[in-house]
């Protein structure tokens, strides 16, 4: 087959496809609105006619080479190359007629571009989102892409809650759950879902995660202080929790007691971790450093002789003092040379 046989081929197939897609845009009449349907078949006919063109131009080109002797006659890839070119051109207006709506705002008429002619649905739905048309948006990522997790973005901002709160539920995404529920003031179910979110992270032993859905989501500091105390007292990152069980407590006087009456309970093997806190507690207020200093020195002073290094922490509780500086230096140069002999 040569280049003229096919070009003319490809003439008569493209005219019959666009008969075809002519009757079945005029179908869509029944189920879709006039403008709706107009549009579509306006942009058919724009596109139909520039691959008419670059068909025109191409029969044009072929009898004015067999003309002047039919130069390349039998060369090999021939067909190929001719197919090639062509569908690029149309695939580049495609491309071309598409950044022109994009340009103009015309979103949807894009949209129909990258999906009914260049078929490529995930460009189809970036594009109606880009332009705010959310719903249609979601039912793109959601029929033809399967995309559950966009399709519930879309509907969130679409702010159709009840669809991306099911889509969510699907997902396994409580935590969403339960703020979308909140934004349609449906308490009790935020709640129901807030807690899953908390019991998810006791039970991988994240209780500082636990703690601010309580506080920050459920509204109810005193369980958050009681998760972060439960991480404290059962070793699940017993530092994090300790420190931001502190934290939340903003009354220095109640703070104060609360350090106090924390540390009576302290076992012995979890001294050294009491001890980096009140580092911390040290430097948050100098109403707390006479308390925070003298618990540092009992640790200190009990753990000194297995744990020699520790002499080091007085310098944290004594930043000003340059005379402990000098008490250490001392100390440990006595203990190097006890060992040394």
């Amino acid at each position: 087959m040569n280049k003229q046989k096919f070009i003319d081929k490809f003439m008569a197939a493209f005219f019959i496809l666009a008969a075809l897609k002519v009757i079945g845009i005029l179908a869509a009449l029944f189920h879709e609105s006039f403008w709706s349907v107009a549009g579509t078949l306006v942009i058919f006919i724009v596109v139909a006619f520039v691959i008419l063109m670059i068909i025109t131009i191409l029969m044009d080109k072929e009898k004015n080479g067999q003309n002047s002797g039919g130069r390349g006659r039998g060369a090999g890839g021939g067909n190929s190359f001719v197919e090639t070119s062509l569908f690029d051109r149309i695939h580049r207006k495609y491309e071309e007629l598409a950044d022109k709506y994009i340009a103009e705002k015309e979103y949807k008429k894009a949209a129909k571009v990258y999906m009914n002619l260049l078929r490529d649905n995930y460009r189809g739905a970036k594009t109606l989102q880009e332009g705010g048309f959310y719903n249609e948006a979601a039912a793109v990522y959601l029929k033809k892409l399967k995309n559950k997790s966009e399709a519930a973005f879309c509907y969130e901002k679409a702010k159709q809650y009840r669809k991306a709160i099911d889509l969510y539920k699907e997902l396994e995404q409580k935590e969403k759950v339960g703020d979308l529920y909140k934004e349609i003031n449906d308490v009790k179910n935020a709640r129901t879902y807030y807690q899953m979110v908390a019991d998810d992270y006791v039970s991988n032993y994240q209780m500082v995660k636990a703690s601010l859905i309580y506080r920050k989501k459920m509204e109810t500091p005193d369980e958050a202080q009681k998760i972060l105390l439960k991480g404290w007292k059962e070793n699940k990152d017993s530092f994090n929790c300790l420190n931001n069980y502190f934290a939340n407590i903003f009354d220095i006087k109640k703070l104060e007691t609360e350090i106090q009456e924390l540390y009576r309970e302290t076992p012995s093997d979890k001294k050294m971790i009491y001890l980096e806190t009140m580092k911390h507690e040290f430097k948050k207020d100098p109403k707390l450093q006479t308390v925070t200093r003298n618990i540092a020195y009992e640790i200190i002073a009990e753990k000194i002789n297995t744990r020699s290094e520790i002499v080091n922490e007085l310098k944290h509780f004594n930043p000003d003092d340059e005379v402990i500086l000098k008490d250490i230096s001392r100390y440990k140069t006595a203990r190097n040379k006890m060992f040394r002999y």
